[in-house]
């Protein structure tokens, strides 16, 4: 059975639509997120819409929930439903993606609110056992100024703290010798994200042929996240090319069988990115049919959109380096104190809904 095909035909009632902002300021990056909050039966189900603008959250709080959600049908009617209903009505989005971002939390809202209706979980609906998750910390060693330069010390920080957590780095040109060895020293380095397909962006890396050969040869056992593939750094990857991974181009199946070495040996699966879980839940099958590894990846969340991302990671792929750690690892006060929760993550499975408990 597709795993879509075991939620398809829970039944739904919705009778209303709520919002509610969450936001936090990271350096000069303000973060905004909506929760979507879906009531009906007695229950109230919940998503996250983690659209990057924030003027698309201001918009839509104060538009009020759109028209056409209420009713009754299964879970697979209301997506079908979802084709026709605007959820950017007050405006535009500012970039294109944001509609899968925005769909996917309406759609995650409705499958927790299904599924509570009807008094079981995802994992007992899927008919999959939650195990715990492994988890990586995603940083950049570089502030977002232009006058800020590397240092290994954030990282020497949280390992100071946790010993024993694992890391997926954000290399940036001015990475030297001296710096590259000192990541290679602490051994805690699993995973490089290369951003070859960010442009025009506060996170943008200069493609440098330099570079990647630095970074294949003094990790040797990490994987090789969106590198930029150009007529110069194409013959350093094809002999690496098992370890060269896939996130921000992943967006459906098509994407994936579209990747250089096709098949990939893993990829960087985002709900939010597939929008409607029937997309999703397609992706999770053809990578385990095809023996494509997946991992998780987060967003920035800042409600109960990261449980959720940290649930699917624990029934479809917990054992790789999964972008799901804890929100507090991605505050530099919180992850450099004591009380964080280790990789691995233990299961938090809520008894009914799509919730990881806190």
């Amino acid at each position: 059975m597709a795993s879509f095909d075991a939620i398809a035909e829970l039944p739904l009632e919705i009778d209303s639509c709520e919002f509610e902002g969450r936001e936090i300021a990271l350096g000069e990056f303000e973060r905004l997120t909506t929760i979507i909050k879906l009531s009906g039966g007695g229950h109230e189900g919940i998503g996250e819409d983690v659209t990057y603008d924030g003027v698309d959250h201001v918009a839509q709080q104060a538009a009020g929930a759109p028209d056409g959600l209420a009713g009754k049908s299964d879970f697979a009617g209301f997506s079908e439903r979802l084709d026709s209903i605007d959820l950017f009505p007050a405006a535009a989005p500012q970039r294109d993606v944001s509609r899968e971002y925005r769909r996917w939390a309406f759609e995650s809202a409705a499958l927790d609110l299904a599924l509570r209706q009807a008094g079981t979980n995802l994992a007992e609906a899927l008919g999959r056992e939650p195990r715990p998750v492994n988890f990586v910390n995603s940083m950049r060693l570089a502030g977002m100024g232009k006058d800020e330069r590397s240092s290994i010390e954030p990282l020497r920080a949280r390992l100071a703290v946790y010993p024993t957590l694992r890391f997926k780095l954000d290399p940036f040109n001015d990475w030297d010798d001296e710096l590259i060895a000192a990541l290679v020293e602490t051994g805690a380095v699993d995973s490089l994200d290369l951003k070859g397909f960010y442009k025009d962006t506060p996170v943008d890396v200069v493609t440098d042929p330099v570079l990647y050969a630095k970074l294949i040869d003094a990790f040797p056992d990490a994987w090789l996240e969106d590198p930029d593939v150009t007529a110069e750094t194409k013959p350093l990857l094809d002999p690496v090319s098992e370890r060269v991974t896939w996130d921000a181009p992943i967006h459906s199946i098509a994407d994936i069988e579209a990747m250089p070495w096709s098949p990939p040996k893993t990829v960087n699966v985002k709900p939010s990115r597939f929008g409607p879980i029937r997309n999703l839940f397609a992706a999770y099958d053809y990578c385990e049919e095809r023996g494509i590894g997946a991992y998780g990846g987060g967003q920035t969340e800042l409600g109960p959109g990261r449980g959720q991302i940290q649930y699917l990671a624990s029934i479809f792929h917990p054992d790789t380096p999964n972008d799901v750690a804890p929100r507090g690892y991605n505050e530099p006060d919180k992850a450099t104190s004591p009380g964080l929760p280790s990789s691995p993550l233990e299961p938090a499975i809520a008894p009914t809904g799509f919730r990881w408990e806190d």
